[in-house]
């Protein structure tokens, strides 16, 4: 029943793809740089719970890109993450 997974806690699968989603709506209104530095941070904590990453190297930009059959741009994020290991 969803009214019950109301109140279970999020995973962080969720809680990384609600932070997508206020990074992608808070870029149209021009992410501040201390808001992007929480974002990688945030990103990199996530990733580093499955793998080795070199979060210092880590960067990530927010562009907005055309779309087929649309006329207005759609933000989009890349990511580029140095995988050192993975953990099992």
């Amino acid at each position: 029943m969803r009214l019950f997974s109301f109140f279970r806690p999020k995973s962080s699968r969720q809680i990384a793809k609600d932070r997508l989603k206020i990074l992608l709506i808070s870029d149209r209104v021009n992410c501040s740089p201390e808001m992007m530095e929480l974002i990688k941070n945030d990103i990199a904590h996530v990733i580093s719970k499955y793998m080795k990453i070199d979060a210092s190297s880590m960067d990530i930009h927010i562009m907005k890109t055309g779309t087929s059959g649309r006329s207005t741009k759609t933000p989009v994020l890349y990511a580029n993450i140095p995988i050192l290991d993975l953990k099992n």
